[in-house]
């Protein structure tokens, strides 16, 4: 695939995630939530840093079972700050605690996170043409209003750039370029 988008290195690994999970729909609530927390920790740092700690974090947090991590206490937030696999940042360790709360309470009002999250693009991805790297912003008005949205029910580490960096990861936006053989499967992905 050498025509994929620009910003992907040779690292296998980074190759692989954006081959086969970037820009791919995402519907599953669980898996959503992973995502939001995980793009969260990247405020400050680069995806790749994060990539590469995405099995420590699934480890250190319960593989993201709201109903263990809400149960979290000082004690272990003391030990995740002792977990060289994730980013030993206190504010961050706690935001995906403070997170799993926010998650569980919209849970409690009877709203569905798949429909909550994908109800800011009309419940169907948002097919971008970017022709180039230059063409893609940080934000969006979708952005603006999901983080806006977050923060007002209580999550954290959730600005407008990451919430576009989060709708970009998991399909709500479709950002490969055009030249990009990814940009016509992520559409197909998402019409069907």
């Amino acid at each position: 695939m050498e025509l994929r988008c620009a910003w992907v290195t040779r690292d296998p690994e980074y190759i692989e995630y954006h081959d086969k999970q970037w820009g791919r729909p995402v519907y599953d609530a669980r898996e959503l939530f992973a995502k939001l927390c995980l793009d969260g920790q990247q405020a400050g740092l680069s995806w790749i840093t994060i990539l590469k700690r995405t099995e420590s974090y699934h480890r250190a947090y319960a593989d993201f079972d709201p109903v263990r991590i809400v149960q979290f206490d000082e004690q272990d937030v003391e030990r995740l700050m002792q977990d060289t696999g994730i980013i030993r940042n206190r504010l961050k360790v706690q935001s995906i605690i403070k997170n799993t709360r926010a998650y569980l309470a919209l849970e409690a009002e009877g709203i569905d996170f798949v429909d909550y999250l994908w109800g800011f693009v009309g419940g169907a991805p948002i097919v971008n043409q970017r022709q180039g790297n230059g063409d893609i912003p940080a934000t969006s008005k979708e952005s603006d209003a999901m983080s806006k949205a977050l923060k007002k029910r209580g999550f954290t580490f959730v600005g407008s750039t990451i919430c576009y960096a989060f709708m970009q990861a998991v399909g709500m936006v479709n950002d490969h370029l055009v030249t990009c053989p990814c940009h016509a499967e992520c559409q197909q992905a998402a019409a069907t």
